[in-house]
């Protein structure tokens, strides 16, 4: 099991930033893929990013990229999402995932969540 918990999310406006952080426990990390999705209501969640834990590759959503950047802190068994240039489309609810299998941007391939984090992105 991997329990995981966000932080960061908060009301900005369009054109500023945020950093997200989710804190992973449990099972060790070392063969996983950190995942950022995003939800709006009902909707499908959103891939944003993911990030390998060894090696550091990471993959993006192509309305992120120049944007939002995915990092990880193998001390502190943390992945970071530093998003900038925000825009009120970016508005949502950001979760951290984690997958034992290859990376993915498809939701249903990642067993683990955080609770989630809002994020408003006012005009």
């Amino acid at each position: 099991q991997v329990h995981l918990v966000e932080t960061g999310g908060g009301l900005v406006q369009a054109g500023g930033s945020l950093r997200l952080s989710c804190v992973a426990s449990g099972r060790p990390l070392s063969s996983a893929v950190m995942g950022w999705f995003r939800q709006v209501g009902g909707k499908e969640r959103e891939f944003v990013a993911a990030i390998q834990w060894s090696g550091g590759s990471s993959y993006y959503a192509g309305f992120v990229k120049g944007r939002f950047t995915i990092s990880r802190d193998n001390t502190k068994n943390t992945v970071l999402l530093e998003m900038n240039r925000l825009r009120p489309e970016d508005t949502a609810g950001y979760f951290c995932a984690v997958t034992y299998s290859d990376l993915s941007t498809k939701w249903y391939e990642y067993p683990y969540w955080g609770q989630g984090t809002q994020v408003t992105v006012s005009s």
